[in-house]
């Protein structure tokens, strides 16, 4: 009886636990901008058969993204970078352009922000 008793406790103290972190976590993903959530979907979508890496993109045995994945991420990339104020003109005059650049700074945003989102919690409970 003593150990069922401790089992059905110990059962509840673990859901309760996944309760708990499934709420931040979707705290989280409510708290992110429209343009976070585009930047996260173009990630995504890298996984989607159409998009992942071909025969000859994987032979050159490269860590870098190839021009054709790259351009999946850059539309939401810009988007992202234009949502904090930046202007189309000082984006391109800071990435001349380059799909890497662009991309790059999209990632440091969004990481940023997303920093931000989790502070916001932690200092909220």
């Amino acid at each position: 009886m003593k150990k069922l008793f401790l089992s059905a406790a110990f059962a509840i103290l673990t859901l309760a636990s996944c309760n708990n972190e499934g709420t931040a976590v979707n705290t989280v993903e409510g708290m992110k901008t429209p343009q976070m959530e585009n930047f996260d979907k173009a990630f995504k979508s890298l996984g989607d058969p159409q998009n992942r890496p071909t025969e000859e993109e994987r032979k050159r045995n490269t860590s870098e993204l190839s021009d054709r994945r790259k351009a999946l991420l850059v539309p939401a990339s810009k988007e992202l970078i234009l949502s904090t104020g930046i202007t189309e003109t000082e984006m391109t005059r800071k990435t001349g352009g380059d799909m890497s650049q662009i991309i790059v700074w999209a990632t440091q945003i969004y990481m940023q922000k997303s920093d931000e989102i989790r502070k916001n919690i932690k200092s909220d409970k």
